[in-house]
């Protein structure tokens, strides 16, 4: 469904959007449960989670400050894999049973909120991809050279087996 364009959202900053801002909510959420793993897990599994939530987070802010659409989709795509790494860590604690079942749950349903957002964001981006006036065009220069004179130019420099 289409928003009418009165009810078009503007953003200024990565900060602006819902898929940020839910994701930043998930990665203070799995910090906690990083603070609450045993000890033994302080440089494996509680580190690990630290750096994929971190790096979910910072794709998304990452892609957002990309100009380019594809650009802004593969930062996308590397956020959206950080999230089911960090979903993968759950499944951690809960097979070695470090947090109650429930809260695990509650917070495997929270990333799979955050899953649907990203991809929902890759959706739009991809569709800005498709529209003639999104795309990155160069106009023609004044000082264009011709192909023979591009040819010309550039050919004495490289070695003629290699063209």
């Amino acid at each position: 469904m289409k928003r009418p364009e009165s009810e078009t959202k503007h953003y200024q900053t990565f900060e602006d959007l819902e898929v940020y801002q839910v994701a930043r909510k998930f990665r203070r959420a799995t910090y906690r449960v990083a603070k609450q793993l045993p000890d033994e897990e302080k440089f494996g599994l509680c580190s690990q989670i630290r750096r994929a939530a971190v790096s979910l987070t910072n794709n998304i802010a990452e892609g957002h400050g990309r100009f380019h659409f594809l650009e802004q989709i593969k930062f996308m795509l590397q956020a959206r894999g950080s999230l089911e790494e960090l979903l993968d860590d759950l499944n951690v604690c809960t097979d070695e049973s470090y947090l109650p079942a429930e809260e695990i749950e509650k917070l495997k349903s929270e990333g799979w909120r955050v899953h649907k957002l990203i991809n929902g964001y890759i959706r739009f981006l991809r569709s800005r991809t498709t529209e003639s006036a999104s795309r990155v065009q160069e106009s023609p220069s004044v000082n264009e050279l011709t192909e023979d004179e591009g040819n010309g130019l550039f050919s004495a420099r490289f070695n003629p087996s290699s063209l």
